[in-house]
């Protein structure tokens, strides 16, 4: 599926680079992380994969909290097409058809995370019950951190103990290796699309998407302001009225893009800018992508599934 990221603010562009095709070898024991510089060849992993390690990190998590004496329920996580719903632009009109921009997924995750079974029992808990499953959970986030230097500026900061720590550091083999690079390797898009969104073939490609839209009826500069009308376009209409014209300006907005190649040229401006802006982070971005597969690889052993 052809993807790209949702704009953090106005004129702040985030590319995902779609990784179709791309499946996981996980046979025998799971990969070690090796040390960075190592120059064994990665990847980032697909949605689909990445469900599945999260989906293995709550089970461990369940399995210790379980040893610390409380009942846990192995969490929701997000799924695939979630994972699919923020995006600059859609170029996916099989998708659009079907979600819109995905409001309908976004209230379904806000109405599970309402109804967590987790958060029910621990708040049912009397106080110190509750302060010893926050503890068991998360450590002690006021004392016990790990720390790390973001990319973009400033530092971001996690429990170094607790089960959903204990998970993580079983899961990629170096809790606190993993925190970094994984921080760094999220948080790069601050260093390069500020020039991407410059680049005259962007300009050029977002122009001709808006041309197209015009012809269709729908006149937006891009796909941003699209995104901030909707809202106002669906006020006052019933929930499945409101999906209807969510659905109609997604596909409207999908086979624009498609005609004009607008998310092909975005994913090959954001290949070109991430090699020529980010040669200092090579080192962290691969070691990312390593500990990653190899987390994949424990994910199926514990999940018992590739699938």
């Amino acid at each position: 599926m052809k993807r790209l990221s949702v704009p953090v603010c106005l004129g702040t562009l985030i590319v995902a680079v779609a990784m179709t095709g791309c499946t996981a070898v996980a046979t025998g024991e799971p990969p070690q992380p090796r040390k960075a510089g190592a120059q064994t060849p990665g990847r980032e992993l697909t949605d689909a994969e990445q469900v599945r390690v999260e989906r293995a990190e709550e089970i461990l998590v369940k399995k210790c909290m379980e040893r610390e004496g409380f009942k846990y329920w192995v969490g929701r996580v997000p799924s695939v097409p979630e994972r699919q719903s923020y995006s600059y632009v859609l170029d996916d009109v099989g998708w659009a058809e079907k979600y819109g921009y995905g409001t309908q997924l976004q209230q379904e995750a806000e109405e599970a995370r309402l109804n967590d079974r987790n958060i029910a029992f621990e708040n049912a808990l009397p106080r110190a019950g509750r302060i010893r499953y926050s503890k068991a959970l998360d450590g002690r986030p006021s004392s016990d951190v790990l720390s790390a230097e973001l990319p973009g500026g400033g530092t971001i900061e996690t429990p170094r103990s607790g089960c959903r720590a204990d998970a993580k550091d079983q899961l990629y083999g170096d809790f606190p290796a993993w925190f970094r690079v994984e921080k760094t390797a999220t948080n790069l898009t601050s260093l390069y699309v500020p020039d991407l969104v410059k680049d005259k073939r962007f300009l050029g490609a977002v122009g001709t998407w808006s041309a197209c839209m015009r012809k269709e009826g729908h006149d937006y500069a891009d796909p941003s302001e699209l995104r901030q009308e909707l809202p106002a376009l669906t006020k006052g209409l019933s929930p499945a009225k409101a999906h209807t014209t969510e659905v109609e300006l997604a596909v409207v907005e999908a086979t624009c893009a498609t005609e004009t190649s607008l998310g092909n040229t975005v994913r090959t401006l954001e290949n070109e800018y991430r090699d020529k802006k980010l040669k200092r982070y090579r080192d962290d971005i691969a070691v990312h992508q390593r500990m990653g597969l190899a987390a994949l690889a424990r994910a199926e052993h514990i999940t018992g599934s590739k699938g």
